[in-house]
């Protein structure tokens, strides 16, 4: 089986909302679905936003732009994926949110259907039980912003077959993306690396070592990071970090993965970062 031709992306946030712009710029026709019709609008503003920029910019032709939006349709139900030869989840961070979108998805699709999961975290091999196609079933997790980013972590389950990876990886190449594969362990490498790193930058503002300015400058000068950990995690979503730090906690029973008070506490008061106006910084 050679490349795909059509896909249904779960969750029209701003990680599937980039993934159905790359993928209809790779020629591929894009169900993008979520809950609300507000949700998938908001998506679709998203994409159009971003292609009318790169227009402007004279980055794309504006016929270009219009090609790529027009292969992209709204869907407020799973249903709509009785026909795509592969979906890719890109919902909230939680085992049991996405468990129960493959559930569905199993009975709704074809068994040739193809299932990739956008997570950041959590095991490939244990959302992979959910359904009755384990080798079908692979982790894709692209970087934020998808559009412009280049990495796919490409993450195999316990059962996925050679075919369903080559596919991927295939894939992801004509969505101009580089993948690499990695095995399945909690947090891949990307976040495995990463989280604890933020996590440490929060517990560094938690015990009054330094401003959240100073650590976001120190390592920006020091290490020559595009932007600081804690700004960084406001992008990202702190209840994301919560979440990612969470699952690598429990998946390795280790005590340098507990996740700082401070960023639970922040969590729990509704600052979540950019998305909610204020997490470490205000916006």
């Amino acid at each position: 089986m050679g490349s795909f031709k059509s896909l249904l992306v779960v969750g029209a946030g701003q990680m599937g909302a980039g993934i159905a712009q790359v993928a209809s710029q790779a020629g591929l026709d894009v169900k993008l679905n979520d809950l609300k019709e507000e949700f998938v609008n908001k998506g679709l503003r998203g994409i159009k936003t971003n292609l009318e920029r790169a227009v402007n910019k004279q980055k794309i032709e504006k016929d270009y732009a219009e090609s790529v939006l027009s292969r992209i349709s709204p869907s407020l139900t799973l249903e709509d994926a009785a026909d795509v030869d592969l979906v890719i989840e890109a919902a909230v961070e939680n085992l049991a949110t996405k468990a129960n979108i493959f559930q569905q998805l199993d009975q709704i699709c074809s068994l040739d259907t193809v299932f990739a999961s956008n997570t950041s975290s959590i095991p490939i091999t244990q959302l992979a039980a959910c359904t009755n196609r384990p080798d079908k079933f692979i982790g894709m997790h692209f970087m934020n912003p998808v559009p412009v980013m280049k990495l796919v972590e490409v993450i195999d389950g316990l059962m996925t077959s050679n075919e369903t990876r080559e596919r991927i990886i295939q894939l992801s190449r004509e969505m101009g993306k580089d993948p690499i594969t990695v095995n399945d362990f909690p947090g891949f490498v990307s976040n495995r690396v990463l989280m604890p790193m933020i996590n440490e930058a929060v517990y560094t503002v938690y015990e009054g070592v330094a401003t959240v300015d100073a650590v976001d400058a120190i390592m920006k000068l020091g290490a020559n990071h595009p932007m600081g950990p804690l700004a960084l995690a406001d992008l990202i979503g702190l209840d994301t970090c919560l979440a990612i730090m969470e699952v690598l906690y429990e998946g390795f029973g280790d005590s340098k993965y507990r996740p700082c008070p401070l960023l639970r506490k922040y969590v729990q008061a509704g600052r979540l970062g950019r998305k909610s106006g204020m997490g470490f910084y205000n916006y």
